[in-house]
């Protein structure tokens, strides 16, 4: 296997947050410096650690002035310093948070949250209208929390983020103090998983769970109080709330995304050292940086920039930075490193990016597991690889009869240990099918370990296309090649059901990239670009893994809100 470039090992000193005590003493010992840069009512504004400290310890006053403690409070919105005082605030005081899909549907979320019994909610801007009917119908919310409220919504029921602040300040100056929580296997979090409507579960999590993903995160990844990072994903999903938490314990500067449209502006006003990203994001970035190059006439300096740092590389000199300057500095200039999970990346494109100087680094994980299960470790690399088990927990492979080339088993990954979820809330049946006999939790994906115990991930056992000669074909496998056609955006492989000779067809249904094609392209033409390059990636597979059949569709697949195409959605 490959072996990528390794870096040494950091002499940071290491932070061991056991709990929302330890991640609020943290947070307060990097005092006056910036921890995050995010827009408000369209201006930049700056808030220091101190300042988020404080703002949080409020929130855990008021929450516990208002008697939700024990109680479940909701926070659904954009990304903002108020989301993430409002969730630390919450377990500091010792009430359920329930972070939401700002994504949802009104009528969804208004079930989630009545399955939960929440009695209050905390909310950005874009739902204060939303919320107008759910005052008055909804049966267990109590308090309407607005970060920026609308003056033309009045209700009782309505306490503006500045108010609930300034009542948790008054109950501190009346001598309030954030509890001890020296219980951390309680449930402190309640969040559902993305499944439609009726598979959805809520995955109940407690303090326990929650940090000891953020500690294994701090101890594996190559990050470091003087990194700046970026926050693009959405903030209520386990993975980017996990960074931002390790984070904050770190001393990291944070900037805001504020808007997909932005992101590449935002790159470039909040220079990252690092990023944390999905594999769609990966890939759309590779993509604009060629059709960037091509579109300014760069694209052969960029091909021959590539093979003469490989060449110089080879012999022990390194001059991606110079180089490619230009990349870098689409991205501010000084972006080092990105850390991607949430589905599994192509690792032509990590061999692509640490080619102009930016390593990156696959993680795994699954909301269950707060979410952090491997990482790659960034002193001892394998392309191919998402790494071995982090520290908190441990990993095996349940055999299911097959073997690799090189004779390792596969089977389903199943996981133990702290970061693992106590289970779904009211989901006895669920419970049953989702943890084994002797206490594993089953993840649902298929792979196999390797001698240095990595983790190799072949697909998702809901997903496997059986064939009729027995064979299993995991999609995601084959996508992997897929990804590197420029005329395709998104694609997905299914199994297609022929009617007449009762055969599983290999199915690629591809969105085409059409800004690789003229204005006036015909569905003929595209249809047969796409086809052709499909033909080439065939021979790099087994027969039986070749796609028989090319669709092409003219909208982009439903996703989810980490940009996963919704698999089951796909007809």
């Amino acid at each position: 296997m490959n072996q990528l470039p390794n870096r040494k090992p950091l002499t940071r000193p290491s932070p061991k947050v056991n709990n929302v005590n330890d991640l609020l003493s943290y947070i307060a010992s990097h005092g006056d410096k910036i921890v995050y840069k995010y827009f408000e009512s369209n201006k930049l504004k700056e808030m220091s650690y101190i300042e988020f400290h404080d703002t949080a310890c409020r929130v855990a006053a008021a929450f516990t002035k208002m008697g939700l403690v024990g109680k479940r409070a909701a926070v659904i919105g954009d990304t903002s310093p108020q989301w993430l005082a409002t969730y630390v605030g919450a377990l500091a005081a010792g009430t359920i948070i329930v972070p939401m899909d700002k994504e949802l549907a009104l009528p969804e979320i208004e079930k989630f949250l009545t399955i939960v019994e929440a009695e209050a909610i905390v909310y950005s801007k874009g739902f204060n209208e939303k919320f107008v009917t759910t005052m008055e119908s909804h049966p267990t919310l109590k308090h309407f929390i607005p970060v920026t409220p609308d003056e033309k919504i009045v209700s009782d029921k309505i306490l503006p983020f500045s108010s609930l602040v300034e009542m948790g300040q008054t109950e501190i100056d009346n001598g309030f103090k954030v509890k001890q929580h020296e219980n951390t296997e309680e449930m402190c979090e309640m969040l559902f998983t993305s499944g439609t409507t009726g598979t959805s579960k809520c995955v109940m999590l407690s303090q326990k769970n929650i940090f000891a993903a953020v500690s294994s995160a701090v101890d594996t990844v190559y990050f470091t109080k003087e990194d700046t990072i970026v926050s693009v994903l959405p903030v209520h999903h386990t993975y980017e709330l996990m960074c931002l938490l390790s984070g904050m314990s770190l001393g990291m500067e944070i900037g805001i995304n504020d808007s997909l449209r932005h992101v590449m502006k935002n790159f470039a006003l909040f220079k990252p050292t690092g990023l944390v990203l999905v594999p769609m994001f990966v890939n759309t970035i590779y993509k604009r940086i060629w059709s960037e190059a091509e579109r300014t006439g760069r694209a052969k300096t960029l091909k021959t920039g590539l093979k003469l740092s490989k060449a110089l590389r080879a012999v022990g000199i390194d001059v991606r930075k110079k180089l490619f300057k230009t990349v870098i500095d689409s991205f501010g200039g000084r972006l080092d490193h990105i850390i991607c999970g949430g589905a599994k990346l192509n690792p032509e494109l990590i061999v692509a990016f640490e080619d102009m100087g930016i390593s990156i680094y696959e993680g795994f994980g699954i909301t269950e597991c707060s979410p952090l299960v491997a990482v790659t470790p960034y002193t001892k690399r394998k392309l191919g690889t998402i790494g071995p088990s982090v520290p908190c927990c441990e990993i095996r492979i349940d055999p299911n009869g097959e073997k690799t080339e090189e004779g390792y088993d596969l089977g389903e990954i199943q996981v133990k240990g702290d970061n693992v979820m106590l289970g779904y809330y009211n989901n006895p049946e669920a419970n049953a099918t989702v943890f084994t006999e002797d206490g594993w939790f089953r993840t649902g994906d298929v792979g196999y370990l390797d001698n240095d115990k990595y983790v190799y991930i072949t697909g998702r056992i809901k997903f496997v296309i059986v064939l009729e000669n027995g064979k299993n074909v995991f999609p995601e496998e084959i996508e992997e090649y897929l990804d590197t056609i420029e005329t395709i955006s998104e694609c997905c492989v299914i199994g297609r059901k022929n009617e007449e000779t009762d055969e599983v067809v290999l199915t690629l249904v591809a969105y085409p990239d059409y800004s690789k094609f003229p204005a006036d392209v015909d569905d003929d033409t595209v249809y047969e670009t796409i086809k052709k390059a499909v033909n080439l990636v065939n021979k790099k597979l087994p027969t039986y893994k070749q796609l028989k059949a090319v669709e092409i569709r003219k909208t982009e697949f439903e996703k989810t809100t980490t940009k996963k195409i919704k698999r089951q959605l796909v007809k």
